[in-house]
């Protein structure tokens, strides 16, 4: 049976990022190690970081690396995967690249629990390479089947640290240059000095003025900025 005809799992799409537009800042041992493994024949990185950290961003762009490669890669978002779906993972350790973000979502699931074991089992024997991805460090983790712990830990173990504000700004200019958007330099600092200071937070405020300066065939200013974000629009967290 084709490896196609056994995959069950219900995966959101995986996104076009790529190692090149993520503003890494310290993180960039966290970029070296994953370009280093795909280089290598096998192995497995498990990434740690809060929400808004680019977890995503580079789990995606290891698989479109990996496939601009040549390897098969699979990409699973675990976020609201019912357990039935944990059957889907039969097969996949035939891939050379498999990578699990959120994994975390999955842990103290009895059904996920037991299947990511054998597959992490299946999959090391076939000498493939594992990425994971979590918002909270191992030991934190509700694991209720404890060698299903140790397979996490079997590789190398990363965190991911929080942008200064200069390399935040250097995410909102790259978005808006990727648009061909003309993002004045005050905007920036207006986005950063009131709100939330969450990358995804910020991006997403960035996205809110620039959808209503496009509807309402304005420049990205900052009184424009103040009348989107005003309280009760923005998220102050």
């Amino acid at each position: 049976m084709p490896l196609s005809s056994q995959i069950l799992l219900p995966l959101e799409g995986r996104r076009p990022d790529r190692f090149r537009d993520f503003i890494a800042g310290p993180n960039q041992p966290v970029v070296s190690a994953l370009k280093e493994l795909l280089s290598s024949t096998e192995g497995s990185v498990f990434i740690r970081g809060p929400d808004g950290s680019g977890k995503s961003h580079l789990l995606n762009a290891t698989c479109n690396t990996a496939q601009e490669k040549g390897l098969q890669a699979f990409f699973i978002s675990s976020g609201s995967l019912p357990e039935s779906a944990a059957e889907g993972l039969a097969g996949l350790e035939e891939m050379d690249l498999v990578c699990i973000d959120d994994i975390d979502q999955l842990v103290g699931k009895p059904a996920w629990e037991n299947a990511l074991f054998h597959f992490f089992n299946r999959f090391r024997a076939h000498r493939g390479r594992l990425v994971s991805s979590s918002t909270r460090p191992l030991s934190a983790l509700p694991f209720e089947l404890p060698d299903l712990e140790s397979r996490l830990a079997w590789g190398l173990r990363l965190q991911l640290e929080p942008l200064s504000d200069d390399e935040k700004a250097a995410v909102l200019r790259s978005k808006a240059e990727a648009m061909d958007i003309e993002l004045p330099a005050d905007v920036i600092y207006y986005l950063l000095s009131r709100g939330s200071r969450n990358i995804t937070r910020l991006v997403a405020n960035f996205e809110a003025v620039r959808v209503a300066a496009f509807a309402a065939k304005r420049k990205m200013t900052v009184p424009l900025a103040r009348e989107v974000l005003k309280p009760g629009k923005a998220d102050n967290a």
